[in-house]
């Protein structure tokens, strides 16, 4: 188990490489000149050039990757163009609310998506199954924004049952977490159904009902449990698509976390920032697939070998 875990650390490194080497990349390739927004673009060259080589943005891409990935090692994501504040300070001081609607929308909709997928497969080619899978069809086709904005509109601003935007109470976190949990309800629920459908019909699951076991346990005890590999797969999946998604939930929800903070740092050309926020989002995603990968051992001690 432990050589197991240490491979799938060290296989994370160089994928965590490469995610930074592209972002790097995308965000120095992309139009604009982070040096407008500090001396603005009326500023003589000499000035523009000096403050270029403060920055270290006169170098070539490589010797920066290189630098920056050096900083990073020792925990260090730089310095924001914009306010002179440690990049770690800002993402540290904005994680937790991020975090929270991640963990909350995550949540969610694995209480309503795995119920749901268990009732549809026991009940398979009934009114309840067909009706569920053209519920999780809906919910597969609808953005998050668009549902967020439909949310705000009816429950906020027409019935004003819960307040629009914000963060700190428990209701402020209500809408957010539909609006980004509820769209993945409908994948989750058939990718359940589909899983449970291809264990109940095997000659174990046929063995435990003739012995006499309650069918509750028969599908709790045996055909959930074996049929969990795929839904801790998309668990894994699910966390970056969530982690992704906060990003404009919190954006139209107003919320004070990442997602804002990485459009502001878009807007302004604050490129240490937008670097340090997405790879701490890109770490977070490669530690739930880790934590995917340990699931599976756990849940079938075959896999490790």
């Amino acid at each position: 188990m432990t050589a197991y875990l240490i491979k799938r650390f060290l296989l994370a490194i160089p994928v965590l490489i490469i995610t930074a080497l592209l972002v790097f990349l995308a965000l120095h390739l992309s139009p604009g000149d982070p040096v407008d927004v500090i001396v603005g673009p009326i500023a003589s060259e000499e000035v523009r050039d000096r403050v270029r080589t403060q920055l270290g943005l006169d170098r070539p891409l490589a010797i920066q990757f290189v630098i920056y990935m050096s900083h990073v090692a020792r925990g260090d994501l730089g310095q924001s163009i914009l306010n002179k504040r440690p990049v770690a300070e800002m993402v540290l001081e904005k994680l937790p609310i991020t975090a929270e609607l991640g963990l909350a929308a995550f949540i969610l909709a694995y209480l309503c998506a795995i119920p749901l997928g268990v009732i549809a497969a026991l009940n398979r080619n009934s009114f309840f199954d067909w009706f569920s899978m053209m519920v999780a069809l809906i919910g597969v086709s609808m953005p998050g924004f668009w549902l967020g904005l439909l949310l705000i509109y009816a429950v906020a601003l027409h019935l004003k049952w819960l307040p629009p935007s914000g963060y700190g109470e428990i209701k402020l976190l209500i809408l957010p977490a539909l609006a980004l949990g509820l769209p993945r309800v409908g994948r989750i629920a058939r990718i359940t159904r589909s899983s449970l459908l291809e264990v109940i019909d095997q000659d174990y699951i046929r063995t435990a009902r003739s012995k006499g076991l309650a069918e509750r346990a028969v599908v709790l005890g045996h055909a959930l449990r074996n049929s969990l590999i795929p839904i801790i797969s998309l668990m894994g999946l699910d966390l970056g698509y969530i982690v992704g998604g906060a990003v404009v939930i919190e954006s139209v929800f107003a919320r004070a976390g990442i997602g804002n903070m990485m459009l502001r740092a878009i807007n302004s050309r604050d490129f240490p920032v937008l670097q340090g926020a997405m790879f701490v989002l890109a770490l977070a995603i490669i530690l739930g697939n880790i934590l995917a990968d340990i699931s599976y051992v756990i849940i079938d001690p075959r896999i490790r070998h």
